[in-house]
């Protein structure tokens, strides 16, 4: 039976592996890798930085393939399709990889930024590709240091507050509204920065991109104070690197009225 491992390998520092993903890594006979771009490909150098640190070089494969494109210009209602055919190609590159690249009794590795169960298609895709029922395998998680996790350790402060909830959410849809009954936000996947929309707010951000490699940025402030620091260190980074990953915790100061319910 073909086993493949989804490994969370947290934000990006090899120090942040678990030892259970350092156990795993060094169990495993192929490695699958997405190639995103030449803009992306410090990702790939993290995943072999990563590899050299913790497994012995000649005790694997690396078995590099490009991604498939994804439109981002998709928006409202055409968001979600353009988010399925994705995973649709995805899912066909995976199936494929798993039927040609591994023996019957050999393990191979997906290697998940952050942490699997976080805003990752992975696991659903690998649940897809076993409902075709074209090729076998059994698959495990070994969870990881999420970008979120890492931020807040950085910014050297918690999630939530004493017997107060936290909610992870999107940009997309912080854009739609801040969510009611909650005052402390992590949002995630935001490419158009819409904490901009709740400067005039008393809510303090704490900001963090390329958290955990040695490009790492952190920010934190009001909004008001904070928010134009981030977008020209975010537009200086970007320009510079060609992509970014950021994270960011909003937090509402005691005292400011709820949102208004539309």
């Amino acid at each position: 039976m073909r086993k493949i491992h989804v490994i969370g390998i947290g934000a990006g520092d090899p120090d942040q592996l678990t030892l259970q993903a350092v156990r795993v890594l060094r169990d495993t006979d192929v490695f699958f890798v997405l190639d995103k771009g030449e803009a992306k490909s410090d990702l790939v150098r993290l995943r072999r930085h990563l590899l050299d640190t913790h497994v012995l070089e000649g005790t694997y494969r690396l078995v590099e393939v490009r991604d498939p494109e994804r439109d981002r210009t998709a928006g409202g209602a055409a968001y979600s399709p353009a988010v399925g055919d994705w995973r649709r190609a995805r899912a066909e590159i995976y199936e494929r990889l798993i039927a040609g690249e591994l023996g019957a009794e050999e393990s191979g590795a997906f290697l998940v930024w952050g942490d699997p169960s976080l805003y990752d298609s992975t696991l659903g895709i690998l649940e897809e590709i076993l409902g075709r029922g074209a090729v076998d395998f059994e698959y495990d998680v070994v969870p990881g240091i999420s970008s979120v996790s890492a931020l807040v350790a950085r910014h050297r402060t918690g999630l939530n507050r004493v017997a107060r909830p936290v909610q992870i959410t999107t940009g997309r849809r912080l854009a739609e509204g801040f969510p009611a009954g909650v005052d402390d936000v992590v949002v995630m996947l935001d490419a158009h920065q819409a904490f901009r929309e709740y400067a005039d707010e008393d809510i303090d951000i704490y900001w963090g991109a390329y958290i955990g490699t040695p490009d790492e940025i952190l920010v934190s402030g009001p909004i008001a104070e904070a928010a134009p620091r981030i977008e020209r260190m975010r537009a200086e980074a970007r320009e510079r690197k060609g992509w970014i990953m950021d994270t960011y915790l909003l937090r509402r100061n005691p005292g400011e009225p709820p949102p208004e319910q539309p």
